[in-house]
């Protein structure tokens, strides 16, 4: 009998070494399975279709549009829907929750925030803020949608109220990364679009859809640290942010593994941010191959 209560949407691209390890934690939920795929080249679709998932192919830009394109055009009938990305895995804690969802019994909410535990190079993160980590991934068919005025750090927008669901989390584990390599060339790719992100917000082109508070629920929290980061002086802000992750937050807990990837989120990645927004300010006419002569520095020095 099909799950009447919520389907699943899920991105991929190249997958073939995580869906799997994703459609099985999920598949006895008998929930419909919907996956937007950007053109991949391995195995992602055929191990797709072998599980039963309805697939559309988009060419991938941003993560907003991905997902836009995949609440627009995909014919959910259920009244829930759970937005997954190919390298989570549903624990067996958020696996009971969902098994035993009632959609009844959650009329008067709109959106769930699931809790999360990332890995890195086989190292669960668990200071320096990222443990608990509260993410939008279950909301009212209709109701939540993209937020498109986010050029790389995606996140729903669920007008009404919301719970957070803290015992059931997901597992976020990409096995790509445990090449630093991938990592690095993800991360460059993505520092572009932040970098073109915080400057058209620097020109009032994109605004904050979200409430910035810092009592409100994970994502206006998280949105109000982000209009106090925005104000912070280019190229100062990555250390103190990695010294507020390492210290106030924990961070060299994480031993090794987990201070070499605060090193690499927190420091690296967005002092590389800010050399390419100062790139863009000083001549905004720079491509994007122009942008990444930026970063070659940085990188070097790694």
């Amino acid at each position: 009998m099909i799950n009447k209560n919520f389907s699943f949407i899920i991105l991929t691209y190249n997958e073939e070494i995580h869906l799997p390890r994703l459609l099985n934690s999920i598949q006895n939920l008998k929930a419909k399975t919907y996956i937007l795929d950007s053109g991949s080249t391995d195995k992602t679709t055929e191990i797709a279709t072998t599980f039963g998932a309805l697939i559309k192919v988009n060419l991938f830009e941003n993560h907003p549009k991905q997902w836009d394109f995949a609440l627009k055009n995909f014919d959910i009938q259920s009244p829930w829907i759970i937005a997954l990305d190919a390298d989570q895995i549903v624990s067996k804690e958020l696996y009971q929750l969902l098994e035993n969802f009632n959609a009844d019994a959650y009329r008067n909410i709109n959106s769930i925030y699931f809790n999360r535990k990332n890995y890195f190079q086989g190292k669960w993160i668990r200071f320096g803020g990222y443990y608990p980590f509260y993410l939008l991934k279950m909301f009212r068919t209709n109701i939540g949608y993209s937020d498109l005025n986010e050029n790389m750090d995606h996140r729903f927008v669920v007008p009404g109220k919301s719970i957070t669901w803290q015992k059931g989390f997901l597992i976020e584990n990409n096995l790509k990364e445990n090449d630093i390599n991938f990592w690095i060339e993800k991360h460059e790719k993505y520092s572009d679009l932040i970098a073109k992100e915080e400057v058209d917000r620097m020109h009032k082109i994109r605004n904050q859809v979200i409430k910035a508070s810092l009592f409100g629920n994970p994502d206006e929290q998280r949105a109000w640290f982000k209009s106090l980061w925005w104000k912070l002086p280019l190229g100062i802000r990555p250390y103190l942010y990695f010294i507020y992750r390492m210290v106030f937050q924990l961070g060299i807990l994480d031993g090794k593994t987990g201070i070499r990837f605060h090193y690499l989120q927190a420091l690296w990645f967005r002092l590389l941010v800010d050399k390419k927004i100062k790139s863009l300010q000083n001549n905004p006419t720079h491509n994007q191959t122009e942008i990444h002569s930026a970063s070659i520095k940085t990188t070097n020095t790694l």
